[in-house]
């Protein structure tokens, strides 16, 4: 497990980075040329050489225009709102997803800015029941065995959760869902993250008891479903982090170095129209119309920061019109408590004052950066909606 000076540290490398460019020594300066000489002619072949062989290079794949068709998904755009039901159906317009991940103000922690577990299970029990990690999830505070020793696991969490709607303009018959739980589709949704396949017997299973207690009480995760898909992926930390990380693995009094990345499992998984029904997952969505199944993604493997995440997408028809489809999604995070409660830590370290790992996490520091994880998770949680819904919409 993390110390809690190991994940200041952590967080504490994106205001570190400009002390180390700073300390950086600079490249000398480029001599003029003198204008009195004459330039060197194989000096100019070469060059020329050199910009034809460039020239002959095939496009990196790896470059922004070209990275996925999910690029185009700012087809759609994003309307936030206070909550979905402030936008009624037959207001929806097309290509326009309406975002809400701003909760009221008597919910939020405002020494975090996110929600207490204990607060968000009581004011939004629908929500807790259908986005915990699986049925009967609560927040840890059990006894496990560990190593053959029995111990109580505890741990606080604070939640970050995001609900969005849009529609497509298509009838529900014509989706084929269980092409949605493939690894071409999870790659398209942020090309920043790497995923590969993994099996049951491949995922995650140490004695640490954050693993043992997000373990399925019912199945093994990655098995007895008829559709599923597991995933280990990892995410690189972006911009300015590698040279932030390695100047804080200096620094930190651990023998265990802090890696630039972030690494989480996740089962992707498909519910049938009967599963929907039965479950009465449509009263998260509060539409009473019929659904064609829904998708589902648990994230029971973090190796820092969360404990757990979860996202369904549900697919009904829209109402009065059988020739759309509305598609609802909410995502679920659990912030372990102990990253956010650094206020005090954080405003005695001089280097740390200007920021603290809420604000990280919420996406309000100067130093998040592009639209991925390391932008904060409302931008990645608006980012990978708006994936999925252009990449659904060109099925």
């Amino acid at each position: 497990m993390w110390t809690p000076r190991a994940i200041a540290v952590l967080i504490g490398f994106l205001v570190v980075v400009p002390l180390a460019q700073a300390q950086l020594a600079k490249p000398p300066e480029p001599k003029a040329q003198d204008a009195t000489k004459a330039p060197d002619p194989k000096a100019q072949d070469s060059k020329a050489q050199d910009s034809k062989a460039q020239d002959s290079k095939p496009q990196d794949s790896k470059a922004p225009a070209a990275k996925t068709p999910a690029a185009k998904a700012d087809d759609f755009r994003v309307e936030d709102v206070a909550s979905l039901a402030d936008s009624p159906i037959a207001q929806l317009k097309p290509k326009t997803i309406v975002f809400a991940d701003h909760p009221p103000e008597n919910l939020v922690d405002p020494g975090t800015g996110f929600m207490r577990y204990e607060d968000w299970a009581k004011a939004r029990p629908l929500e807790q029941k259908f986005l915990g990690l699986y049925p009967g999830y609560v927040e840890p505070n059990a006894d496990l065995v560990v190593d053959g020793v029995k111990k109580r696991f505890k741990e606080k969490l604070h939640m970050y959760v995001g609900s969005a709607r849009f529609v497509l303009s298509r009838p529900p018959e014509s989706l084929d869902l269980a092409r949605l739980i493939t690894l071409p589709f999870v790659e398209q949704i942020d090309p920043a993250i790497k995923h590969r396949v993994i099996t049951a017997g491949e995922v995650t299973a140490t004695q640490d008891p954050k693993v043992i207690y997000n373990q399925n009480p019912t199945r093994r995760w990655c098995e007895g479903r008829p559709t599923v898909l597991c995933v280990r992926s990892h995410y690189a930390l972006e911009g300015r982090f590698p040279l932030g990380i390695q100047l804080a693995n200096k620094i930190r009094d651990s023998a265990k170095p802090v890696a630039p990345y972030l690494d989480f499992e996740s089962e992707f998984t498909l519910r049938s129209p009967a599963e929907v029904e039965q479950s009465g997952l449509t009263k998260l969505t509060a539409l009473d119309t019929p659904s064609i199944g829904a998708i589902e993604q648990n994230i029971f493997y973090v190796n820092q920061v969360m404990q757990f995440g979860k996202l369904v997408a549900v697919f009904q028809q829209f109402p009065n019109d059988p020739g759309k489809t509305v598609v609802t999604v909410f995502m679920a995070l659990g912030i372990e408590s102990n990253v956010l409660d650094k206020r005090k830590e954080f405003a005695l370290v001089p280097v740390l004052r200007n920021l603290v790992p809420a604000q990280v996490l919420a996406g309000k520091s100067s130093f998040n950066t592009g639209s991925s994880l390391s932008a904060g998770l409302p931008v990645y949680a608006r980012s990978s909606v708006k994936a999925i819904a252009g990449l659904i919409e060109r099925q």
